[in-house]
């Protein structure tokens, strides 16, 4: 049976200029601000990307879409394996430092897991790291990334387990209600200093 958790309380007064400085940095990066919070995911989140990338054994016909890929070290890395990869971020500065990474490699868009862009049934794989906790409406997202998958795609999703809204069986739960199948949730702990990662995989039924 999934967790169950109260609602979060509102934010503090006190705790609001903090959360606009991390939704600055990291939520919608702009400004200095945008830039450090790039080069701060470049290095903590590459070990998570590629073990996200390994777990989704990408083939070289298939379509990847990155959800929130911030500076770009994930999406680059899909796009050498992928036939086609595309990136997608509410962040124009994420966006510039992605097109500084990858050049032509990967198709780039603003947008976010609930406005993607892409057609009905167009992508083999959706990968998500570090940015669930940041998604506006999680249903809206995860009713939107079915939605572009072809039978039979599959996401695969991490997150710090620490910074998630809700735990990752909700997740699982929510993703379920959306019209995926065969999911999986696991931890992992990234080597280093990086927070334990909550991940989980699902299929669009065919």
């Amino acid at each position: 049976m999934s967790d169950m958790h109260q609602p979060a309380p509102p934010p503090q007064p006190e705790t609001s200029g903090f959360a606009r400085v991390l939704d600055r940095a990291f939520g919608h990066p702009s400004g200095p601000l945008g830039r450090l919070g790039g080069w701060v995911m470049a290095r903590g989140n590459a070990a998570t990307e590629h073990c996200v990338l390994d777990l989704a054994k990408i083939e070289p016909d298939e379509t990847v879409l990155v959800v929130g890929p911030g500076p770009g070290v994930g999406l680059e890395a899909a796009a050498r394996l992928a036939g086609r990869a595309i990136g997608v971020d509410p962040s124009p500065e994420m966006l510039t430092l992605c097109q500084e990474r990858c050049g032509d490699r990967a198709e780039l868009r603003e947008g976010s897991a609930a406005h993607t862009g892409e057609p009905d049934g167009s992508v083999d794989v959706v990968l998500s790291v570090n940015n669930v906790m940041l998604w506006a409406d999680r249903a809206a997202g995860f009713a939107e990334l079915c939605r572009v998958l072809r039978p039979g795609g599959r996401l695969l999703l991490s997150a710090h387990e620490k910074w998630l809204p809700v735990s990752r069986h909700v997740l699982a739960d929510e993703a379920a209600a959306a019209g995926f199948a065969d999911l999986q949730t696991w931890t992992w702990e990234p080597p280093g200093f990086a927070a334990l990662a909550a991940q989980l995989r699902a299929v669009k039924p065919a």
